[in-house]
C-alpha cells in the first residue's frame, strides 16, 4: 500500500513538473527563437498560464547575453563586444520587442482615432515615428551599455540579467491591469496572453525581482520605484490613447523599462565614481 502511494506521489510530481516545463517552453517559444521540444503543447489557455514565466525567459536571455559578451570581449574591445551582443539579442528574440516599440510609436503617433491607431499598429511596414523611436532607443541602449562597461564590467553583466528579466515582468504585469484591445483574428502577430491570475502575476514579479538581490537596497528601491512610476504613467497614457493594451504596447513597455533600468544603474555608478574621484 505504501509503495503504491509513493508511486502515485512520484507520478503526480512528474506530471506537475512536466506541466510547468511545458508552460516555460511555451513562454520561451513565444518570446524567443530558441528551439523548444516538439512535444510542447499549445492552447490559448496554456499561453495565458505561461505568462508567469515571461520574466524567467528574460533571465535565460540575460544569461546568454552575459556569456556572449564575455566571449566577444575576450578578443574585441568592449564597445564592439556590446554591439555584437545587441545583435545576438535581436537574433534571439527576432526583434520581437523592438518591433512592438516601433509599431506602437507609428500607431499612436500617426493617427487620431483609436481604430486608425490600431490599424497602423497591425501594419507590418514601419513609418517615420517608428523608425525614429527605434533608432533612438537602440542608440541610447548602446550608449548606456558602453558607459556601464567603462564604469564597472561586472555591473554590465549583472545588468544584462536584471534588465532582461525585470523589464519583462513589468510588461507582463500590464496584462492583468488593462483590457486587451486588438482583434486577435486580424492581428499580424502570434496570439497573445490576454488573461492573468493573481498567482501568475505574483510568480512573474517574484522571478523578475530576484536579480535585484545582487544590488544594494538603495539601488534596488530606486529601480523599483522608477519602474512603478513609469508603469502607472504608461498605463494611464495607453488607456487615454487606445483604451487598453496590445502586444505592441507590451513590447514597448519592455523596451522602455529596460532602458530605465540601465539609466538608473549608470546614474548610481557615475555618482559613486564622481564621489570616489573627489575624495
Amino acid at each position: 500500500m505504501t509503495e503504491q502511494l509513493n508511486t502515485q506521489t512520484i507520478s503526480s510530481l512528474k506530471d506537475k513538473i512536466s506541466t510547468q516545463l511545458n508552460l516555460f517552453y511555451l513562454a520561451l517559444s513565444f518570446f524567443t527563437r530558441i528551439p523548444v521540444p516538439k512535444k510542447m503543447h499549445y492552447s490559448v489557455t496554456l499561453l495565458n498560464k505561461a505568462n508567469r514565466y515571461f520574466s524567467l525567459v528574460g533571465i535565460v536571455i540575460g544569461l546568454l547575453l552575459v556569456v556572449s559578451y564575455v566571449g566577444f570581449n575576450t578578443f574585441l574591445p568592449s564597445n564592439i563586444a556590446i554591439i555584437l551582443t545587441m545583435v545576438l539579442s535581436l537574433l534571439l528574440t527576432g526583434a520581437f520587442h523592438e518591433d512592438g516599440l516601433a509599431d506602437m510609436a507609428d500607431g499612436i503617433g500617426g493617427a487620431f482615432s483609436i481604430e486608425k491607431k490600431l490599424a497602423i499598429m497591425k501594419d507590418s511596414r514601419i513609418g517615420t515615428y517608428g523608425s525614429v523611436t527605434l533608432i533612438m532607443a537602440l542608440l541610447l541602449k548602446f550608449t548606456l551599455l558602453v558607459e556601464l562597461a567603462a564604469l564597472d564590467s561586472n555591473h554590465l553583466l549583472l545588468a544584462f540579467i536584471l534588465a532582461a528579466s525585470l523589464s519583462r515582468a513589468i510588461a507582463g504585469s500590464l496584462i492583468s491591469a488593462m483590457p486587451y484591445v486588438t482583434d486577435e483574428a486580424q492581428s499580424k502577430s502570434k496570439p497573445l496572453a490576454q488573461a492573468q491570475s493573481t498567482q501568475e502575476l505574483i510568480i512573474l514579479l517574484f522571478i523578475g525581482c530576484v536579480p535585484l538581490l545582487w544590488y544594494s537596497s538603495e539601488i534596488a528601491f530606486s529601480i523599483l520605484l522608477l519602474l512603478l512610476v513609469f508603469r502607472w504613467l504608461f498605463k494611464k497614457w495607453l488607456m487615454a490613447k487606445i483604451g487598453g493594451f496590445t502586444g505592441d504596447c507590451l513590447g514597448a513597455t519592455q523596451q522602455i523599462a529596460e532602458l530605465l533600468i540601465y539609466l538608473t544603474l549608470v546614474a548610481y555608478l557615475s555618482a559613486d565614481s564622481f564621489v570616489g574621484a573627489a575624495a
